[in-house]
């Protein structure tokens, strides 16, 4: 089965959307200016799949919605599917910690490793990647659009206060 994708705007820039036709498999921010021309590796028009996250979506961009329902799935490790479900599960307006998300996704002290699963986040905003700090309550790395800028911005989106 060919996957459909859809590039969509969005005040991060533009997000690039990919379904298997049962699930989002893959939400990249590309920032302002799309690396990947739009319909790359996918055919046909937008499905019910990407037609619900755009929705979703921008319900969440217009301050409407807290929350994502739209079906996704991962391919990747077990340790990485822990780690992206306890993601999925982060609160609104609420942050981790790499160490507390460690511990929510059942290894304690792993906090590197969980670094380098959350980095791996195929899925960005449904599947909240932004919404996990540094130890010190800091921004690090976010490798979505326009990187720390693109984080800052999410955050302050849902309210969410941190440390320069």
């Amino acid at each position: 089965m060919t996957d459909t994708c859809c590039t969509v705007d969005s005040p991060v820039g533009l997000l690039h959307l990919v379904s298997n036709g049962d699930a989002l498999t893959s939400l990249v921010i590309t920032g302002s200016v799309s690396p990947l021309p739009i319909g790359h590796g996918c055919s046909g028009k937008p499905d019910r799949v990407i037609s619900q996250a755009s929705k979703q979506l921008d319900q969440y961009f217009a301050g409407k919605r807290t929350s994502f329902d739209v079906p996704v799935s991962f391919d990747g490790t077990e340790f990485q599917h822990k780690v992206w479900s306890a993601l999925a599960n982060i609160p609104f307006g609420q942050t981790y910690t790499y160490g507390e998300l460690g511990a929510h996704a059942g290894r304690p002290g792993s906090g590197r490793a969980v670094g380098g699963c959350v980095g791996r986040n195929p899925i960005a905003i449904i599947v909240p990647c932004h919404r996990v700090l540094g130890a010190a309550g800091k921004i690090t790395g976010f490798s979505g659009g326009d990187g720390i800028a693109t984080k800052q911005w999410l955050l302050e989106h849902e309210g969410i206060t941190f440390r320069d």
